[in-house]
């Protein structure tokens, strides 16, 4: 007797001009190798573009596909794995397609910038949502009516998912095949891929700590180099303020004209950011850690780098420890 093959969940993902070929195989990786050794039917991807034909991408090549946006539209999970200008409005052909697939219950993803997709559709207003970091005051401007979290990897909020930077688009989709077929069938296909199966924290790790390179105030700058060689010492307003050569008033006032922020704020991220390299690099004791960079306690220390980083130093360390 012929065996008829079970047809999986349908996916499809949009091409788009100057894309990156890392983006779009993300969604290939996952969604679009068969899976033989999985007994259940795995998905069916179609990748597709807004006109059918080729697609250049970056380094000169091009791609083809027949799919357009009716394709595209049709999926029972719908994915933009980017937009070509952030700037730009998504066309009206776009807009439609990804409408017309949330009107009928489809689940739509974006990676990375692809949220501007989504958003450009008005499927993210009221919504919780994300992506790459860099964008976020850009998206917030052009579109305040979506709940923006630029400090997590991706949001799943029912049928409409975001991810962060291109490499989260992995752990959405890893996430996606968890909801559909379980822990066990995700963590295996990300042994496949040798990535992690879950990744503790969120892009905050990642976002590049800018530092005031010239405050317009010496006294300040004076007191921030003096601060940044004696971490580990007891530091307090008073302290700083002394050694500026002015009263704690008036060097609060200087200090957030040149920095933006306050004192034991930019204190507290100093220390939390010489503390990377030692959980980075070194075997020593968390608790050994705070110390050396200045935390009362490996408690406080535990807290102020959860709030900022978004995982705990354990975490972070099994992430990004050197292996030797």
């Amino acid at each position: 007797m012929l065996q008829v093959a079970r047809r999986g969940p349908t996916v499809s993902v949009l091409a788009y001009e100057g894309m990156s070929v890392f983006e779009i195989g993300i969604v290939t990786e996952v969604f679009g190798l068969p899976r033989p050794e999985f007994d259940v039917p795995w998905y069916e991807l179609s990748v597709c573009a807004e006109r059918p034909g080729p697609v250049r991408v970056i380094g000169g090549a091009s791609l083809s596909t027949p799919h357009g946006l009716e394709t595209f539209a049709a999926a029972q999970t719908v994915i933009v794995a980017g937009v070509s200008d952030v700037g730009a409005d998504p066309s009206p052909e776009l807009v439609a397609a990804l409408r017309r697939a949330h009107r009928r219950g489809a689940r739509i993803m974006s990676i990375c910038s692809g949220a501007f997709a989504l958003a450009g559709a008005g499927l993210l207003d009221g919504r919780p949502a994300t992506t790459h970091w860099r964008y976020a005051e850009r998206f917030r401007h052009r579109h305040p009516a979506v709940d923006l979290d630029p400090d997590v990897l991706y949001i799943d909020d029912g049928t409409v998912l975001t991810s962060a930077g291109s490499a989260a688009g992995l752990d959405l989709c890893l996430h996606v095949v968890r909801r559909d077929y379980g822990a066990a069938i995700a963590n295996a296909v990300a042994r496949r891929l040798v990535i992690q199966p879950h990744r503790d924290g969120g892009q905050a790790q990642f976002i590049e700590a800018p530092m005031v390179e010239d405050p317009s105030d010496d006294r300040v700058a004076a007191s921030m180099a003096w601060a940044l060689a004696h971490l580990a010492e007891t530091i307090t307003v008073d302290t700083l303020a002394g050694r500026a050569h002015l009263s704690a008033r008036s060097y609060l006032r200087h200090f957030a004209r040149a920095t933006g922020t306050t004192p034991i704020r930019w204190l507290i991220g100093q220390r939390i950011q010489a503390s990377l390299a030692l959980l980075e690099t070194t075997g020593t004791p968390i608790e050994k850690i705070a110390e050396v960079v200045g935390f009362d306690t490996a408690v406080t220390y535990r807290h102020h780098f959860a709030q900022r980083m978004r995982t705990s130093p354990s975490a972070y360390r099994r992430a990004f420890h050197a292996v030797t």
